[in-house]
């Protein structure tokens, strides 16, 4: 446990032979003190102890009165000056707390833990990255409408480790959730000014704490130990039903908002060192948040990858999602660099030499859209894929209503169902980049087939924030109908994605309650909607409950069908274990022409996939996307055998039984719609 390291050289509290010691890093503070707190009453200051300053600009205090179970705050004094923000009578939260406790909105302290816990044995799963299907989720949101768990542990971490949340996640193929900030953090004052709160998570205030409000009351009550305690049963029960647990991280920026922002931690200990700046004090925001940490300063990398490393040890976690990591990797000109110290430290550090790194290859300074541009070592959330599923199934379609004219044809979908290789050429082949249709931010899947315009005036901006460029499709009317057959042909489209989704060469990532049809009424942007807008809905209707089953049983067909999850781009020729056979097809079981792949109004593909395992074991499947409102006669391709149909999307359920169609026999593809065959 962190705090039994004794280690000379690890900042934060360490305990050791009776006694602790606290360091703490400050290139620019006159002295810092320690101040031991009544955790009866945090305002009385029990023992003050000065901090000795180092050569590395490391400041370290050794005593007995250091110990597991001590409240305590830290304060800072420094020189005055635009780069500074030194005020000696704030506490300050220590950067490496493991334990915080929030007395207000503005008034927290520390607490140094134990940490000890008993995994039971239990072991990361460690699911390869060709096998994984991500479920992007809200650690409250998740469970909070689910009435099944007692009210006390709804939307709370051990709502994790209920068995009705892990038999759900288990039942529709879940290998991966990706929890959405839990490190902790607190709500921009602007926010709470409209009685309204940072639902979403993006604005940490410490990096290895778990957010306390996730916790349950009992925890809560018991304090920052309890807290620590009921994450890691939660990850240790997901581990043992074999599903690995992924944090969204916010490395690039801190709540202290911008330089005139509030004083919490880093910007009282040491603002001119941790965040980027001018010589006057403005700082260089490329996050949109008001502050950018200074990953050209080696210890701003060393938090970072301390934090990484003590979420992968102490609490079990499996891999990162990286928040707007263009911003890790900017250089002291600010310029975005792929052999940044940041990176190169991720890729190589032996502690998270088995962990998932997953980055958001992008941030909103110059320079800042780097898709495709990161070293090999991580996976990239691929804009382009969503965009162009998007613009084929819906977008395309609306331009078809508006102007008789489709806008594009197959040749961007086929390149993203062939695992994207114009954008991650390298090492990973197709895994190196995370497919998603939808995310936290932007339309839900319900929503994106429902509104063709975001509706966010709950947020209280005027309806001004969110995207404005969704490539949604309502099928005719603005937001929930009773109109049969427009919520048929909306259901038929959410099909259409999952199945696109779920059947790409690459990572796919799917956002909790799109596969049970969650609606947001048309909010893209519901980061301060802590209510039912935003929690997963755990009573179905009918139909979610039959969009429920066909994802489940999508999600089973790519576990059983290796060429359904390629793990490479393929070839033209044959099938080899490194190599598969991909071909494409018209809709008349002959292979595209140079002419047909430019043709805007080529609205039907065929991708024909052969695997060939190690042991000569074969795999072959056709799937047919026809993103055309007309109906068409398909002509199958050529196979040894026939063809055997196990999915259409037209069905609103799951195939009880299968047809068998020979190579060059015609059938029938209804309007919008995909087809799997799997050849026997």
């Amino acid at each position: 446990m962190p705090e039994s390291n004794t280690s000379t050289s690890t900042l934060g509290v360490t305990l050791h032979d009776g006694k602790g010691t606290i360091r703490v890093y400050s290139a620019n503070a006159t002295s810092i003190e320690f101040l031991v707190l009544n955790p009866s009453d945090s305002s009385e200051v029990q023992t003050r102890l000065t901090l000795k300053r180092t050569e590395t600009d490391v400041w370290e205090a050794t005593s007995p009165a250091i110990a597991a179970g001590v409240h305590y705050a830290l304060r800072a004094s420094g020189p005055d000056g635009a780069r500074h923000g030194f005020n000696n009578k704030i506490n300050l939260i220590d950067p490496y707390a493991r334990g915080v406790v929030r007395e207000s909105a503005r008034d927290f302290h520390n607490v140094v833990l134990d940490g000890s816990f008993d995994w039971q044995g239990v072991e990361k799963p460690n699911t390869p990255m060709s096998q994984t299907i991500i479920y992007e989720a809200h650690a409250r949101g998740l469970t909070r409408g689910n009435t099944d768990l007692p009210d006390d542990i709804r939307g709370t971490y051990a709502a994790l480790a209920h068995p009705s949340t892990i038999e759900h996640l288990k039942r529709i193929g879940i290998t991966a959730v990706e929890l959405l900030p839990v490190q902790m953090f607190i709500s921009e004052p602007r926010l709470m000014n409209m009685g309204l709160i940072n639902y979403w998570g993006y604005n940490t205030i410490n990096f290895f704490t778990p957010h306390h409000r996730y916790a349950s009351p009992a925890a809560i009550e018991a304090g920052p130990e309890a807290i620590v305690a009921e994450f890691k049963t939660a990850v240790r029960e997901l581990h043992r039903a074999g599903i690995e647990v992924l944090l969204d991280v916010v490395y690039n920026h801190t709540a202290e908002g911008g330089a005139r922002g509030l004083t919490y931690s880093f910007r009282g200990l040491d603002n001119s060192s941790y965040y980027r700046q001018d010589d006057a004090g403005n700082y260089h925001d490329t996050t949109g948040c008001g502050n950018s940490l200074d990953f050209s300063n080696p210890r701003v990398v060393e938090l970072v990858m301390d934090s990484l490393r003590y979420w992968t040890t102490e609490m079990q976690i499996d891999g990162y999602r990286f928040d707007l990591a263009t911003t890790l990797a900017r250089d002291g000109s600010n310029q975005y660099d792929p052999n940044h110290p940041m990176l190169a430290a991720m890729a190589n550090d032996p502690v998270l030499s088995e962990a998932k790194l997953i980055v958001e290859p992008w941030d909103i300074g110059l320079g800042g859209w780097q898709t495709g541009n990161f070293p090999d070592r991580f996976n990239e959330w691929n804009d382009s894929y969503r965009d162009t599923v998007r613009r084929f199934w819906l977008a395309d379609l609306a331009a078809k209503q508006n102007s008789g004219h489709f806008y594009s044809g197959v040749a961007d979908l086929a390149t993203r169902l062939a695992g994207s290789r114009d954008i991650v050429d390298g090492a990973n082949g197709p895994l190196g980049s995370v497919n998603f249709v939808t995310a936290h931010d932007g339309f839900c899947l319900h929503d994106l087939v429902s509104y063709n315009v975001k509706h966010n005036q709950v947020n209280g901006e005027g309806n001004r924030d969110g995207n404005n460029n969704n490539y949604s499709y309502n099928h005719g009317a603005e937001g929930e109908v009773s109109d049969l057959g427009i919520n048929a042909l909306r259901r038929r489209s959410v099909r259409n994605m999952l199945g696109t989704l779920l059947f790409s060469a690459g990572v796919p990532m799917v956002t909790a309650g799109d596969e049970r049809a969650k609606t947001q009424s048309g909010n893209n942007n519901a980061y301060c909607q802590d209510t039912a807008l935003s929690w997963v809905n755990w009573n179905l209707t009918d139909a979610q409950t039959n969009l429920e089953n066909n994802f489940a049983y999508l999600t089973k067909l790519r576990r059983e069908n290796a060429s359904l999850r390629q793990t490479n781009f393929g070839n033209f020729e044959t099938a080899t274990p490194d190599s598969d056979l991909v071909r494409w097809y018209s809709e008349h079981g002959e292979i595209l022409t140079e002419q047909q792949w430019h043709d805007a109004q080529q609205r039907t593909l065929l991708r024909q996939v052969r695997h060939v395992d190690e042991n000569g074991t074969k795999n072959e499947t056709l799937t047919v996307l026809h993103g055309n409102d007309d109906a068409i006669s398909l002509t199958l391709p050529p196979t040894p055998g026939h063809w055997e149909l196990i999915w259409d999307s037209t069905h609103e359920t799951p195939p009880v039984k299968f047809s068998k169609h020979k190579a060059h026999s015609k059938l029938l593809v209804g309007p919008t719609s995909m087809l799997v065959f799997r050849a026997e």
